[in-house]
């Protein structure tokens, strides 16, 4: 049950469960005028692998991080901790998109979960990392076909699967409305965002990389040379650098106004339950922990955490005319009441779990539901964003492709079309919110006859834009 008393937080408070759940000492706000060789905006996932990154090339450079509020206040620090080798948002995505480079995507995949796997142990970054793999469970029978399908493609692409029927779905994770169920174990895994993106904020810092907590970024403005960051608060400070990384994801719009067309910013709401039972895990069963999704296009993803509660949430999807981002929208009562009748329904034996976190924030998608990278300033600004909700692992590799822009512009990682390509532009308002209105209500259309895509749906697949998932 969702407590009566949860309500929208105030401004400045923590936005999730991970991130209230350990105490944390932020670092200072700029309080004076510094030079830099890069200054990176935004310490989520995708500024500090890209300072480690600079850092570990290059030790002599300069490089400062700017966050306007704490480490991983945005998607890095919300997200529900699942940790996945595609770079594609699956292999289906790839295909449709990439099919010349899909098998080189992923294989730089796999290689990039290798690494970061490493990494956290060479580090010590705890951050409660279980390589549990991922189940993606059919609630239709139509979905149980596509499982079948879905699973004879991974296969041929090199990737470990399974197929499970409905008793052995059952026997993993116990629910009435699941039909069967495709396993990737060597998929990746879980962990607390949290605790990695403030691991990764100490091991840039160890490295000599300067951060600056509620510093935000009100301006970037070129010059002769560089690029003079401003920073806004009391007192005020500048960053006068050769460079700069915006990563900034979702928030990216306002600050960059060029990066507007290649994203709409999407929000996510997420239930975190008290701690199960004995009994409670029992019932459901769930041994083998693995991440899950459902398999429509509005789909659930749940997991457990670390002290066995259930993450749950997904399913909305809301944007906001303008593309508009900010606290406000963090709660959405509707959505909250929403999520927990679909627990319910999936595990009626649970129906007494109390649910006492309970929060949202966007998270940027493109067209085509990959990452996309820019420049601008005449190449002294450098950005990726769009992970639409798998940048876990996605940003440890637009890091790379950042760091090659700035210090390696012969990369043959930077001559993938992955990477050039840029996906079809979001049209403006009103526009832009009556297309994505639509597409809403053909997916809501699809997901309620058997996942059959109907005009608009279909006009999108063959014109190479995403809205698939």
């Amino acid at each position: 049950m969702l407590p009566p008393s949860a309500g929208p937080r105030q401004r400045g408070a923590l936005p999730s469960f991970w991130l209230a759940a350990d105490p944390y000492t932020p670092a200072p706000s700029l309080a004076r005028t510094i030079v830099a060789d890069v200054a990176i905006v935004g310490a989520g996932f995708t500024g500090l692998w890209t300072a480690i990154e600079l850092k570990t090339r290059r030790p002599a450079l300069a490089v400062v991080v700017l966050e306007a509020a704490v480490v991983g206040y945005g998607a890095s620090g919300r997200n529900g901790g699942f940790l996945d080798c595609s770079l594609t948002h699956g292999l289906a995505n790839g295909l449709r998109h990439f099919p010349d480079e899909i098998d080189e995507l992923q294989r730089l995949g796999r290689e990039n979960l290798a690494a970061m796997v490493a990494f956290l142990a060479a580090h010590d970054v705890r951050c409660d990392y279980e390589p549990v793999g991922t189940l993606a469970v059919a609630t239709e029978p139509y979905q149980v076909a596509e499982q079948h399908a879905a699973a004879e493609a991974l296969a041929a692409h090199g990737e470990a699967v399974r197929l499970l029927d409905a008793a052995a779905v059952r026997a993993e994770l116990d629910s009435p409305l699941f039909l069967g169920a495709l396993h990737r174990p060597e998929s990746g895994g879980l962990l607390n965002p949290a605790r990695l993106v403030r691991g990764l904020a100490r091991v840039a810092q160890e490295l000599g990389v300067e951060l600056y907590e509620s510093s935000p970024v009100t301006g970037l403005r070129a010059a002769f040379g560089g690029v003079h960051v401003d920073v806004g608060g009391t007192p005020a400070g500048q960053v006068r650098a050769e460079q700069v990384v915006l990563a900034t994801n979702a928030y990216s719009g306002p600050l960059w106004r060029p990066t507007r067309p290649a994203f709409v910013p999407v929000y996510d709401y997420v239930l975190v339950s008290a701690p199960l039972t004995a009994a409670q895990r029992q019932a459901i069963g769930w041994a083998n922990r693995q991440g899950v999704a459902d398999s429509g296009n509005r789909f659930h993803y749940f997991r457990l955490t670390a002290d066995d509660r259930i993450l749950w949430g997904g399913f909305d999807a809301v944007h906001h005319y303008g593309s508009r981002v900010g606290p406000a929208f963090d709660h959405r009562l509707q959505t909250f009441a929403r999520l927990q009748r679909h627990f319910v329904a999936t595990f009626p034996q649970l129906r007494e779990l109390a649910f006492p976190y309970r929060w949202g924030g966007p998270i940027a998608t493109t067209t085509r539901f990959t990452a996309t990278f820019g420049r601008g300033m005449g190449g002294r600004l450098h950005y990726a964003l769009g992970y639409t909700g798998l940048g876990v692992g996605a940003t440890r590799f637009a890091a790379r492709v950042l760091a090659d822009q700035l210090l390696a512009p012969d990369s043959p990682l930077l001559q993938l079309r992955y990477v050039r390509r840029h996906p079809f532009p979001f049209p403006p308002e009103p526009l832009r919110s009556a297309a994505i209105a639509g597409v809403q209500r053909a997916l809501r259309h699809a997901d309620e006859h058997d996942g059959r895509r109907g005009l608009l749906l279909r006009t999108l697949d063959h014109l190479g834009i995403g809205f698939d998932s």
